[in-house]
């Protein structure tokens, strides 16, 4: 990515003349350097992964994760999971697809809980601004809490906690299964590919653009003071800023990375991205729909109560 920083460089040094040290300068550098890195990163991946989706339909996952035994078939629909992402919109036909479908509840809500924390965004996000090694971190984190999430849903036995017109709806007849050509496939690869781009689009430069507001001006110690490892209460704390914010992952990791190079605890930083995408009201507001209330606060809990104890572990172990 050298040829990019060389670009952020030259336009603001050589065609704007600003100084450098400047909190503008920095700034601005950080914002036109950090969003064509993403960018580009988005368009190619996005791409290969809108592919490689025309070979697994919903119907194929649904059959696939259907009367699964609790344990593996969490882990399964987990991994599932990180390359299908849903918007806050589509939770409901998910989870009402699923449930008639026979996946079992807890199975179901490790692909709910994965999809939308892990997927190509996020990790093309991630990867691009803070590495492999974070990336791959917060993969296994997502994984894990997906994974042990479900597990303990479904062993509580909470089916009579779904909503009776769950099992009334009548699902779309999805059992065609049209053979594709590769050209039809790229043709679904990049039109998938444009469109995830430009609905995220918004995002990622708002969220740059406000993490080279805080690269840029934000005092150094600022966040080490305040959310840095010796902050016993900045775990929890970033848990509850995160549940109101409603975001997603393209407008949260920018923001995100911009706070750890200020100073924020690596697990504090990852729970809050968690806390955002997971809890966010608008989703459980629409997961109330069909599920009630005790198995929404139940889900809330599990998974507030995980992140805390993710961020402390990851806070302890990465100083």
């Amino acid at each position: 990515m050298g040829v990019l920083e060389d670009f952020a460089g030259w336009v603001v040094y050589d065609i704007l003349h600003m100084t450098q040290g400047e909190p503008l300068t920095e700034a601005l550098n950080f914002f036109i350097y950090d969003t064509l890195k993403i960018f580009i990163l988005l368009l190619v991946i996005t791409f290969v992964v809108g592919v490689i989706r025309t070979f697994i339909t919903p119907k194929k996952i649904r059959d696939f994760l259907a009367h699964r035994k609790y344990g593996t078939g969490n882990a399964l629909a987990a991994l599932m999971g990180i390359p299908t992402p849903f918007c806050t919109c589509s939770v409901i036909p998910l989870f009402i697809g699923f449930i008639q479908a026979g996946v079992p509840l807890g199975i179901t809500f490790s692909f709910l809980i994965s999809s939308p924390v892990i997927n190509e965004v996020a990790v093309v996000m991630l990867l691009g601004l803070v590495g492999w090694e974070i990336t791959a971190l917060y993969i296994g984190i997502g994984f894990v809490i997906a994974v042990v999430t479900g597990y303990v849903l479904g062993k509580l036995g909470l089916e009579d906690q779904i909503e009776d017109f769950v099992y009334e709806v009548k699902s779309k007849n999805t059992s065609k299964n049209e053979e594709m050509t590769w050209k039809e496939r790229i043709k679904i690869g990049w039109e998938e590919s444009r469109i995830i781009t430009q609905q995220v689009a918004p995002y990622i430069i708002i969220g740059i653009a406000v993490g080279g507001l805080i690269h840029g001006y934000v005092p150094e110690d600022f966040f080490l003071h305040y959310a840095g490892p010796g902050n016993p209460f900045a775990v929890p704390v970033a848990v509850l800023i995160g549940i109101p914010l409603y975001s997603n992952a393209a407008g949260t990791i920018p923001i995100v990375q911009a706070l750890m190079a200020k100073g924020m605890a690596v697990g504090t930083a990852l729970v809050l991205m968690m806390s955002i995408t997971a809890l966010s009201f608008p989703q459980l507001l629409i997961l109330r729909k069909v599920v009630k209330t005790r198995l929404l606060a139940i889900l809330v809990a599990i998974l507030a109560i995980s992140f805390i104890i993710t961020g402390y572990v990851f806070n302890f172990l990465i100083r």
